[in-house]
């Protein structure tokens, strides 16, 4: 887990909401087609990269299910078009776009904006 004090973070506006950015880690610490868990706070973010698309995603790391902090060690994939992740417990799905639960349940996780700029990655919390 990585844990990022935030001093290099800055805040912009997105739909009228204050989203601060917080570098997460660096791009290369973040494994092939796979995911790790940063903590900002007392929050635990799971990252993941989809290396053969060049596609970021950030997700609570609590399964909904078990309310154990194990989504960013799921496997990562695609259903259709919509890239996904499988809790390791129960392999219930989730979107990673949207944090749509796409094994048919009411629940969601929550989703983050990522962004990448020389090598590092930055993750927007709300505040």
């Amino acid at each position: 887990m990585y844990s990022k004090k935030n001093n290099s973070k800055d805040q912009t506006m997105l739909d009228e909401k204050t989203i601060t950015w917080f570098m997460a880690c660096k791009a290369e610490d973040v494994p092939v087609n796979g995911g790790v868990c940063v903590k900002y706070h007392d929050v635990q973010i799971a990252l993941f990269h989809f290396t053969r698309k060049n596609e970021w995603y950030a997700t609570q790391n609590e399964c909904p299910h078990r309310r154990q902090m194990a989504l960013s060690r799921g496997m990562i994939g695609t259903q259709g078009d919509e890239p996904k992740v499988a809790c390791p417990f129960h392999k219930k799905t989730f979107s990673l776009a949207t944090g749509e639960c796409l094994s048919g349940d009411e629940c969601a996780i929550k989703t983050y904006p990522v962004r990448v700029e020389n090598g590092k990655v930055y993750i927007g919390i709300e505040e």
